[in-house]
């Protein structure tokens, strides 16, 4: 007889209001104190995220950058990274993507997807042989839910509440993300960084496919301020990135190996 944990890996669920939303968390497998641990560290770290780069907060150390309390150096080390990591996304997308909001600095358009991906490769580094973490809708997996299971993303329909526009599978890859930007949950939120302006664009919903949930956050946004013409060609330059695009008129599109991606 197999043992019980080979058919039925140790199931660790938690879901977690931090950074004005919802981190869900689904781990499995691991020798359960480690993985215990690791889940604890990593809401820590994720609460630590929202204290250092919350715009909200005055006293954040990105609201004291602003006001020119401190210096980059003299901030986490993590604040420099995050603003590389954005300064490389301005680059890549020419300027869509931007982590500046009204003449400030505004990093929290990367900030969630990094956080959420830094929290998932914690968790696997820990010994979990699957973790999927659920920052806000946008979601990092690594490893699998089960043997022979991948782990599998519904991506909601934008002009059909309640529905599936589609479901995305990691069968065959160790790590994937999926991060959709729209308009259905949040309404006009996303900024076309050339005018300062709500995106004037015909795209209601844009879902991007890749490794790692940091630049499928950003190049969802990105692609979405563009369009969807320019937004879909930008998407299918970039490699390792799959994506689905939705029209207000109800036209999909979707880039070339999205279909390898969907089951």
């Amino acid at each position: 007889m197999s043992e019980p944990a080979q058919d039925a890996p140790q199931e660790l669920r938690h879901a977690e209001e931090v950074m004005g939303t919802v981190f869900s968390f689904d781990v499995r497998g691991g020798e359960p104190e480690a993985v215990r641990a690791a889940l604890e560290e990593a809401i820590t770290q994720l609460h630590r995220v929202d204290a250092v780069f919350s715009t909200y907060r005055e006293d954040s150390q990105i609201s004291r950058l602003v006001r020119g309390e401190l210096t980059v150096e003299e901030c986490d080390p993590e604040v420099a990274e995050v603003l590389d990591l954005g300064a490389e996304a301005e680059r890549a997308s020419d300027g869509w993507f931007s982590t500046r909001y009204e003449g400030q600095l505004d990093p929290t358009g990367i900030v969630k997807g990094w956080a959420a991906e830094r929290a998932a490769l914690g968790l696997a580094a820990a010994g979990a042989s699957g973790v999927s973490v659920n920052g806000g809708g946008d979601v990092q997996l690594c490893g699998v839910p089960g043997p022979h299971r991948p782990w599998r993303v519904g991506v909601s329909d934008p002009l059909r509440p309640g529905s599936l526009a589609a479901v995305v599978s990691a069968a065959g890859v160790d790590r994937l993300a999926v991060a959709t930007s729209g308009t259905a949950e949040r309404g006009a939120h996303i900024v076309d960084p050339r005018t300062g302006r709500s995106a004037v664009t015909d795209l209601v919903a844009v879902t991007v496919v890749g490794p790692r949930l940091t630049w499928a956050d950003a190049w969802a946004t990105a692609a979405f301020a563009m369009g969807s013409r320019a937004g879909l060609d930008w998407l299918e330059s970039l490699p390792d990135v799959e994506a689905l695009l939705i029209t207000a008129g109800n036209e999909v599109r979707c880039t070339g190996g999205l279909a390898q991606r969907l089951g």
